[in-house]
């Protein structure tokens, strides 16, 4: 009965056919769980044609770093929801072939395994496949690690998980500490509350990159739901999954996090004041000792310090949006502390706001404190003569295409070099790695000795890197996402908490507040600002509208921008291209326009979010005689650019 008003309902115009054909493969398994049978009929016979597009229309993909989507539908249906109430977590995951939920969630630990039970062989690796899994505060975290863990076990692997949820930068330095060869965190970043993820993670403790994230996505390609759908039934994951790991691993990351601190008795000494709020998340676990610990005075947004899946008190769990940080603002004006810092739900990324006098509070951007953490860190480095004359070259920023070119004059300034990488963290933990194992290789060549760099002291850890390769002082995108420390291989909120506030105490012992040294930043560089444009498109159609929209500047391209002509265009779906350490670039989906004004935009759809994002970049003179003025030119111009790519973006849509 169900397969003719299926077919109906395709006939007009109803539903999707992509959206049947996955129907019909879902239909057709021989051992499927009630509840997944259940929950399709009831969709169907109560002719939700929208829900069923959107849970349909596509299967869900393994992405080079993991997969994200929806765990709880527009509409719950009865056997999704079970017992539970309103607001609380479901029984089960929205069933569909574009959702996050147990099947795919199976398909994708199955792929991890096999692509890696593959790979240790061919490494000639003899040993059980050990893998790490951590998760958050999110609708089915818990859950959905388990099933990670018991499958794992299942096909032979051996499992560790924490007790409880940890932040996505633990889990990649558990990876290493505890010798693992992959590592999962069950998490949706600072996605809506309906969103979760899996994200993957290789034995470096960083996130897929070439070739092993083509072959997780290749294994996860050739799995068929028919393979993992019987492990739901009873009894086939009914063992022990993970050995929980213990007090000790805690105690080993909150021992790493120290590396984040250059001066730990500046900040003693200074004492800063500051708000911490974790946004429901797994931030204070972390974060907040470990910043008692350095004397700075914390205080807790109690609202926001519960975990709570529907982060019921933000709009959105978002350190980037000025509202999420707003009840920070506000006990920061009780307790008259000068900032506030936010973390997201997995911690990896933190929002900073400082105060502007009285009960006026700014919200830093990603890339004001990337570069106020550059500036600082580099005079840090160069005043313990860890940077000195000759040696300078053998030192780096690390940045993404899409963060604030103020990082790299920084860079210029302290005569360190500035590398440029593709969007995504995981780029920049490759360049710490190789930069590890070029120094390791040069040293046994020329000195005939070995090092174990993960347990080599902090500054002798840079001095040995800085002569046989390259240190890194930081690696920064200007998605509020900062790494001051190289025993993690992910950006790192927990880190990030201790170094901003490292350098806010350094500004406080030049009678600085960070707004002003902001400003000595932009005399001696010249102004910069940033500025994003998002464009949405949701449901079944969004990613074709945005894969269609991206072509369109391939096909007809930018040419003028306002009075603006454009001097050069970079297309980095082109081969070709090198980074500054001469190395070849991977291919991407990002395109690159500099116009003869000096500013600069990019265009790239997101990966992980149904949106196009335009980042446009404006700059005015170093040593400015107004710096308010060269800032209200700039900021007018980049408005100005803004508004016009939207408008041309809107109608490159209607005429594509």
């Amino acid at each position: 009965m169900t397969n003719d008003i299926i077919d109906n309902a395709v006939k007009e115009g109803k539903l999707l056919t992509s959206a049947q054909k996955n129907i019909n493969e879902l239909q057709s398994l021989v051992t499927c769980p009630d509840w997944i049978k259940e929950s399709l009929a009831e969709l169907i016979n109560d002719n939700h044609w929208e829900e069923l597009n959107d849970r349909f229309h596509a299967n869900l993909a393994f992405g080079t770093g993991g997969m994200r989507g929806r765990t709880i539908g527009k509409i719950t249906t009865a056997s999704e929801r079970g017992a539970s109430k309103e607001g609380e977590t479901p029984n089960y995951a929205a069933v569909g072939s574009n959702t996050l939920n147990e099947l795919t969630l199976l398909r994708a630990t199955k792929a991890l395994f096999n692509y890696l039970n593959k790979w240790m062989q061919g490494e000639g690796i003899l040993e059980q496949p050990r893998l790490v899994v951590a998760y958050d505060v999110r609708h089915f975290s818990q859950k959905f690690a388990n099933l990670v863990a018991k499958a794992w076990v299942k096909m032979g692997g051996f499992a560790m998980m924490f007790d409880g949820p940890r932040s996505t930068p633990q889990l990649s330095f558990t990876v290493r500490h505890r010798y693992a060869h992959a590592g999962v965190v069950i998490t949706a970043s600072h996605n809506p509350y309906h969103d979760n993820g899996f994200k993957a993670y290789f034995g470096d403790g960083a996130q897929l990159v070439p070739p092993h994230d083509m072959g997780v996505v290749s294994e996860y390609n050739q799995i068929s739901l028919s393979e993992v759908a019987p492990w739901l039934e009873a009894n086939e994951l009914d063992h022990e999954g993970a050995c929980m790991l213990q007090t000790e691993d805690d105690m080993a990351y909150k021992g790493c996090l120290e590396d984040a601190v250059l001066n730990p008795e500046l900040l003693k000494n200074a004492s800063p004041k500051i708000v911490f709020t974790p946004i429901h998340g797994t931030g204070a676990i972390s974060s907040v000792p470990a910043l008692w610990d350095h004397g700075v005075q914390v205080a807790l947004v109690d609202e926001q310090g519960a975990e709570d899946a529907n982060f019921s008190t933000v709009n959105s769990p978002n350190p980037e949006n000025a509202e999420a940080l707003s009840l920070g603002i506000k006990v920061a004006i009780k307790t008259k502390s000068p900032y506030v810092f936010g973390s997201d739900p997995d911690c990896d990324r933190i929002g900073v706001a400082v105060s502007a006098g009285g009960s006026d509070y700014t919200c830093l951007s990603g890339n004001q404190v990337a570069c106020i953490l550059s500036e600082y860190r580099l005079q840090a480095l160069k005043s313990k003569q860890i940077i000195k004359e000759g040696n300078e070259t053998g030192f780096a920023l690390l940045k993404t295409f899409v963060t604030s070119p103020l990082m790299a004059k920084i860079a210029e300034g302290f005569g360190v070099r500035c590398i440029n990488t593709p969007t995504g963290f995981k780029w920049m933990a490759q360049k710490i790695r190789k930069y590890e194992e070029i120094a390791r290789v040069r040293m046994l060549e020329q000195e005939g000795v070995g090092l174990d760099f993960d347990s080599t002291e902090l500054f002798t850890r840079m001095d040995i890197l800085s002569r046989y390769s390259t240190c890194t002082v930081l690696a920064a995108e200007e998605s509020y996402g900062y790494l001051p420390l190289d025993l993690v291989r992910d950006k790192d909120g927990n880190a990030s908490s201790l170094a901003i506030a490292e350098a806010f105490a350094f500004a406080e012992s030049l009678n600085l507040s960070p707004l002003q040294f902001l400003d000595k930043i932009y005399h001696k560089y010249g102004y910069h600002l940033e500025k994003t444009e998002n464009i949405y498109f949701e449901g079944a159609e969004g990613s074709a509208t945005i894969s269609r929209l991206v072509e369109s500047y391939r096909k007809s391209a930018v040419k003028k921008v306002l009075d603006f002509k454009v001097s050069k265009t970079r297309d980095f779906s082109e081969d070709g291209y090198i980074d500054e350490d001469n190395e070849s670039l991977p291919r991407e989906n990002f395109i690159q326009i500099f116009l003869e004004n000096g500013f600069s935009l990019a265009i790239r759809p997101s990966g992980t979010e149904p949106k196009i994002k335009y980042y446009i970049f404006g700059n005015g003179e170093a040593n400015p005689s107004d710096l308010e003025a060269s800032k209200l030119d700039v900021s007018s111009t980049l408005d100005s650019i803004g508004q016009w790519l939207v408008d041309d973006a809107h109608k490159r849509v209607k005429e594509s």
